[in-house]
């Protein structure tokens, strides 16, 4: 007998599956990379078990997904000599490598202002999200935050940035030429470090981009052809979203955080379903005792061919599946607590940027 308790609440509560309604899930594969592994992402089935792991160089950054082909697109972290500002280590990344189901690299593209997110398009390049500073004649006019307590006076914000397998950069897009100053507000609690703070990319249908930005509470569309944005969507409904993906319906699935809500005084988290053109939700997925269910930070939700949706709630690894009623029928929590090497100070974490559902036809590389 031993007189030890976990400190570490999460691991005290139960991790691994917790939930599991074989007639109502959508039985498949999720595929998930604890943002403090060193590198491992692993897939697991419906009970849990691990069919599958691939071991990348790098410690994510910060997560990875597989492609059509059947291979996985990974976004790694690479070490900065040269911290920009203090929270920069914890969601940069540098690399986006395309690796095999073997783990073995077919190309790796490295930049240094590259951080979140990645995807490749329908061309085969690839959309980069990245960062640099903004000129101080904008800067001055950016709306909202408070002062970076160290006393830089330095901003960033986010820009978007096209390359082929080579390398090759073919197109760029800056938010700071699209954004309002005035009216594209820094939420209230924020350091105004960072005007934008994008957290994902991804290729619409018609092939235009839409990014989320975090510290605006906003995800937009942009025209690819002119750079203009064509569709935007801010505070509220939305509170430092994250993860919006179009659906076959045309509308957006967006993890809604909930982080300094301007239209609620209690924050909480929600998945919310947006129809583009009136911006109405059309479907959402909250607690019923709504703050039970909160990250404030990272996470993202994926509808699944049966209609049920799979949630993500990042900050805690727990990851589960309800139906269109709001019903819970799978949940598994990460198991594995690391520390991360860039951030040794900080406690061990489960946390999981995101997570995703295959079907077994989607796995053409799955041997069991």
């Amino acid at each position: 007998m031993t007189n030890y308790i976990d400190p570490l609440r999460l691991r005290r509560s139960g991790t691994g599956i917790r939930a599991y309604n074989p007639k109502k899930a959508f039985n498949g594969y999720t595929l998930f990379t604890p943002m403090n592994s060193k590198g491992i992402v692993y897939l697991i089935d419906m009970n849990g078990n691990i069919v599958h792991r691939w071991k990348l160089p790098y410690p994510p950054g910060l997560y990875g997904h597989l492609l059509e082909n059947g291979n996985l697109l990974y976004c790694g972290k690479l070490p900065d000599p040269n911290p920009r500002f203090k929270d920069w280590t914890k969601w940069k990344a540098g690399s986006v490598s395309e690796v095999t189901w073997n783990s073995e690299l077919l190309w790796e593209i490295r930049n240094n202002d590259h951080h979140h997110d990645a995807c490749k398009l329908e061309n085969g390049n690839i959309m980069l999200l990245c960062l640099t500073t903004i000129p101080t004649s904008i800067s001055e006019k950016v709306q909202g935050g408070i002062p970076d307590p160290s006393g830089n006076q330095t901003m960033y914000a986010d820009y978007l940035v096209e390359v082929t397998q080579a390398g090759k950069e073919v197109w760029e897009w800056k938010s700071w030429e699209h954004l309002d100053p005035y009216t594209d507000r820094i939420t209230l609690q924020d350091y105004r470090t960072e005007w934008t703070h994008g957290n994902t990319v991804i290729e619409m249908p018609d092939n235009n981009i839409m990014i989320s930005l975090r510290n605006i509470s906003t995800v937009v569309i942009i025209n690819r052809n002119t750079g203009q944005i064509i569709w935007k969507l801010g505070s509220p409904p939305l509170a430092q979203q994250h993860d919006p993906k179009p659906l076959n319906n045309g509308n957006i699935l967006i993890f809604d955080n909930g982080t300094h809500r301007l239209d609620h005084p209690v924050p909480f988290s929600r998945v919310i379903e947006i129809e583009p053109r009136t911006k109405n939700i059309v479907w959402s997925y909250q607690e019923a005792i709504p703050y039970t269910f909160f990250s404030p930070y990272i996470s993202g939700a994926q509808r699944l061919p049966n209609g049920n949706t799979l949630i993500c709630e990042g900050n805690y690894g727990r990851i589960f599946e309800v139906t269109l009623d709001g019903n819970l029928v799978w949940e598994y929590v990460n198991p594995f607590f690391e520390t991360s090497e860039f951030s040794p100070d900080l406690p061990a974490s489960n946390s999981v940027f995101r997570a995703f559902r295959y079907s077994s036809q989607e796995l053409p590389n799955l041997n069991l």
